[in-house]
Protein backbone atom coordinates (compact mmCIF):
# COMPACT_ATOMS: atom_id res chain seq x y z
CA UNK A 1 0.00 0.00 0.00
CA UNK A 2 1.26 3.55 -0.92
CA UNK A 3 1.54 6.26 1.85
CA UNK A 4 2.79 9.41 2.94
CA UNK A 5 5.93 8.35 4.54
CA UNK A 6 8.42 8.53 1.72
CA UNK A 7 11.02 11.49 1.17
CA UNK A 8 9.84 14.07 -1.45
CA UNK A 9 10.61 12.99 -5.34
CA UNK A 10 9.54 13.96 -8.41
CA UNK A 11 7.08 11.78 -10.15
CA UNK A 12 7.41 10.64 -13.68
CA UNK A 13 4.18 9.81 -15.00
CA UNK A 14 4.51 5.95 -16.37
CA UNK A 15 1.74 5.61 -19.17
CA UNK A 16 1.42 2.16 -19.00
CA UNK A 17 0.51 2.21 -15.12
CA UNK A 18 -3.50 2.18 -14.98
CA UNK A 19 -5.22 3.36 -11.38
CA UNK A 20 -8.97 2.48 -10.75
CA UNK A 21 -10.80 3.92 -7.93
CA UNK A 22 -12.78 1.61 -5.65
CA UNK A 23 -15.76 2.88 -3.47
CA UNK A 24 -16.06 1.24 0.13
CA UNK A 25 -18.33 1.36 2.79
CA UNK A 26 -18.30 4.24 5.26
CA UNK A 27 -14.62 4.00 7.57
CA UNK A 28 -13.60 0.55 5.77
CA UNK A 29 -11.07 2.08 3.53
CA UNK A 30 -7.70 1.41 5.46
CA UNK A 31 -8.95 -2.28 5.85
CA UNK A 32 -10.19 -2.51 2.09
CA UNK A 33 -6.51 -1.52 1.46
CA UNK A 34 -5.07 -3.63 4.01
CA UNK A 35 -6.71 -6.61 2.59
CA UNK A 36 -5.85 -5.78 -1.03
CA UNK A 37 -2.64 -5.02 -0.40
CA UNK A 38 -2.11 -9.00 1.30
CA UNK A 39 -3.29 -10.55 -1.67
CA UNK A 40 -0.64 -9.17 -3.53
CA UNK A 41 -2.62 -5.65 -5.15
CA UNK A 42 -1.12 -2.12 -5.41
CA UNK A 43 -3.31 0.35 -3.29
CA UNK A 44 -3.14 3.86 -2.97
CA UNK A 45 -5.10 5.70 0.37
CA UNK A 46 -4.34 9.13 0.28
CA UNK A 47 -4.41 10.59 4.10
CA UNK A 48 -3.85 13.80 6.15
CA UNK A 49 -3.68 14.22 9.82
CA UNK A 50 -6.28 16.27 11.59
CA UNK A 51 -6.42 16.56 15.74
CA UNK A 52 -9.75 15.62 17.16
CA UNK A 53 -10.43 16.57 20.91
CA UNK A 54 -12.44 14.56 23.72
CA UNK A 55 -12.77 16.11 27.02
CA UNK A 56 -9.44 15.33 28.31
CA UNK A 57 -7.05 15.31 25.91
CA UNK A 58 -6.52 16.03 21.66
CA UNK A 59 -5.05 13.39 19.38
CA UNK A 60 -4.06 13.36 15.91
CA UNK A 61 -5.27 10.37 13.69
CA UNK A 62 -5.32 9.51 10.14
CA UNK A 63 -8.27 10.01 8.16
CA UNK A 64 -8.86 9.72 4.22
CA UNK A 65 -8.34 12.48 1.63
CA UNK A 66 -11.14 11.38 -0.45
CA UNK A 67 -13.90 9.19 2.22
CA UNK A 68 -15.29 6.11 1.10
CA UNK A 69 -12.36 6.05 -1.79
CA UNK A 70 -9.04 4.22 -2.47
CA UNK A 71 -7.11 3.70 -5.49
CA UNK A 72 -6.05 0.16 -7.06
CA UNK A 73 -3.23 -0.21 -9.63
CA UNK A 74 -3.92 -2.65 -12.56
CA UNK A 75 -5.77 -6.40 -12.04
CA UNK A 76 -9.05 -5.27 -12.54
CA UNK A 77 -10.09 -7.80 -15.58
CA UNK A 78 -7.77 -10.49 -14.12
CA UNK A 79 -8.53 -10.70 -10.93
CA UNK A 80 -11.34 -8.96 -10.17
CA UNK A 81 -13.28 -11.96 -8.21
CA UNK A 82 -10.12 -11.24 -5.85
CA UNK A 83 -11.21 -7.39 -5.38
CA UNK A 84 -14.60 -7.64 -5.76
CA UNK A 85 -15.07 -10.18 -2.90
CA UNK A 86 -13.14 -7.92 -0.78
CA UNK A 87 -14.88 -7.24 2.70
CA UNK A 88 -16.19 -3.55 3.14
CA UNK A 89 -15.93 -2.92 -0.62
CA UNK A 90 -19.12 -1.79 -2.68
CA UNK A 91 -18.11 -1.09 -5.74
CA UNK A 92 -15.64 -0.62 -8.90
CA UNK A 93 -15.81 2.59 -9.84
CA UNK A 94 -17.44 2.09 -13.67
CA UNK A 95 -19.14 3.64 -16.92
CA UNK A 96 -21.29 1.40 -18.47
CA UNK A 97 -20.37 -1.70 -16.41
CA UNK A 98 -16.62 -1.64 -17.51
CA UNK A 99 -13.85 0.44 -14.40
CA UNK A 100 -13.39 3.45 -15.21
CA UNK A 101 -9.28 4.40 -15.49
CA UNK A 102 -8.14 7.27 -13.28
CA UNK A 103 -5.75 9.91 -15.21
CA UNK A 104 -2.15 9.30 -14.35
CA UNK A 105 -1.96 12.99 -13.76
CA UNK A 106 -4.57 12.86 -11.30
CA UNK A 107 -2.98 10.34 -9.34
CA UNK A 108 0.88 11.84 -9.29
CA UNK A 109 -0.20 14.98 -8.47
CA UNK A 110 -2.27 13.63 -5.42
CA UNK A 111 0.63 11.57 -4.23
CA UNK A 112 3.50 13.85 -5.10
CA UNK A 113 1.00 16.47 -2.33
CA UNK A 114 1.23 13.62 0.29
CA UNK A 115 4.78 12.36 -0.31
CA UNK A 116 6.24 15.73 0.46
CA UNK A 117 4.57 16.30 3.42
CA UNK A 118 2.54 19.97 2.88
CA UNK A 119 -0.38 20.91 4.85
CA UNK A 120 -3.37 18.95 3.06
CA UNK A 121 -6.61 18.49 3.80
CA UNK A 122 -10.27 17.91 1.73
CA UNK A 123 -11.95 20.59 -0.06
CA UNK A 124 -15.13 21.00 -1.62
CA UNK A 125 -15.27 19.87 -5.61
CA UNK A 126 -14.15 22.99 -7.66
CA UNK A 127 -14.79 22.57 -11.39
CA UNK A 128 -13.23 26.16 -12.57
CA UNK A 129 -11.49 28.38 -10.70
CA UNK A 130 -7.52 30.58 -11.83
CA UNK A 131 -5.88 27.85 -12.79
CA UNK A 132 -2.00 27.62 -11.71
CA UNK A 133 1.33 25.70 -11.85
CA UNK A 134 3.86 25.51 -9.80
CA UNK A 135 7.05 27.14 -10.83
CA UNK A 136 9.83 25.74 -7.76
CA UNK A 137 10.31 23.44 -4.94
CA UNK A 138 9.21 19.75 -4.05
CA UNK A 139 5.98 20.32 -5.69
CA UNK A 140 7.15 22.19 -8.95
CA UNK A 141 4.89 21.17 -12.36
CA UNK A 142 1.86 20.19 -10.12
CA UNK A 143 -1.26 22.38 -11.72
CA UNK A 144 -4.40 22.93 -9.71
CA UNK A 145 -7.00 25.61 -8.96
CA UNK A 146 -5.32 28.78 -6.77
CA UNK A 147 -8.14 29.84 -3.59
CA UNK A 148 -7.81 32.14 -1.33
CA UNK A 149 -8.53 32.03 2.51
CA UNK A 150 -7.62 34.91 5.23
CA UNK A 151 -4.38 35.45 3.17
CA UNK A 152 -3.80 31.54 2.59
CA UNK A 153 -3.29 30.40 -0.40
CA UNK A 154 -3.89 26.81 -1.30
CA UNK A 155 -4.25 24.67 -4.76
CA UNK A 156 -6.86 22.36 -5.04
CA UNK A 157 -6.32 19.00 -7.04
CA UNK A 158 -9.01 17.41 -8.21
CA UNK A 159 -9.96 13.79 -9.34
CA UNK A 160 -12.35 14.33 -11.73
CA UNK A 161 -14.05 10.98 -12.13
CA UNK A 162 -15.17 11.27 -7.99
CA UNK A 163 -16.09 15.48 -8.36
CA UNK A 164 -13.51 15.01 -5.08
CA UNK A 165 -10.95 17.56 -4.46
CA UNK A 166 -8.06 18.27 -2.13
CA UNK A 167 -6.40 21.33 -1.15
CA UNK A 168 -2.48 22.39 -0.33
CA UNK A 169 -1.41 24.97 1.22
CA UNK A 170 0.91 26.85 -0.86
CA UNK A 171 3.04 30.25 -0.91
CA UNK A 172 1.52 32.80 -3.63
CA UNK A 173 5.32 33.40 -5.08
CA UNK A 174 5.58 30.18 -6.43
CA UNK A 175 2.81 29.92 -8.53
CA UNK A 176 1.97 31.00 -12.15
CA UNK A 177 -1.63 31.16 -14.54
CA UNK A 178 -1.66 28.55 -16.65
CA UNK A 179 -3.40 29.55 -20.29
CA UNK A 180 -6.28 27.11 -21.10
CA UNK A 181 -9.13 27.75 -23.46
CA UNK A 182 -12.91 28.04 -21.95
CA UNK A 183 -14.10 25.08 -24.43
CA UNK A 184 -11.23 22.80 -22.51
CA UNK A 185 -12.68 23.63 -19.09
CA UNK A 186 -16.13 22.60 -20.45
CA UNK A 187 -15.12 19.71 -21.83
CA UNK A 188 -13.87 18.47 -18.29
CA UNK A 189 -16.72 19.92 -16.39
CA UNK A 190 -19.16 17.82 -19.12
CA UNK A 191 -16.99 14.22 -18.48
CA UNK A 192 -17.02 14.99 -14.92
CA UNK A 193 -20.51 15.23 -14.41
CA UNK A 194 -21.28 12.56 -16.96
CA UNK A 195 -19.13 10.28 -14.76
CA UNK A 196 -20.66 11.19 -12.06
CA UNK A 197 -23.92 10.18 -13.06
CA UNK A 198 -22.89 6.86 -14.59
CA UNK A 199 -21.49 5.97 -11.24
CA UNK A 200 -24.60 6.72 -9.43
CA UNK A 201 -26.59 4.34 -12.12
CA UNK A 202 -24.00 1.71 -11.32
CA UNK A 203 -24.64 1.76 -7.86
CA UNK A 204 -28.33 1.49 -8.28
Amino acid sequence: MLHAESDCFDIEVDKRVVWYALYTRHQHEKTVAQILSSKGFETLLPLYTTARRWKDRTKLISLPLFPCYLFLQGGVEERRLDIVTTPGLLAIVSNAGHPTEVPLREIEAIRKAVDCGARLEPHPYLKCGDRVRIKCGSLEGLEGILVRSRNIYRLVLSVEMLGKSVAIEVDAYVVEKVNRNHADDHEIIRGAERGQVQFQHSLS
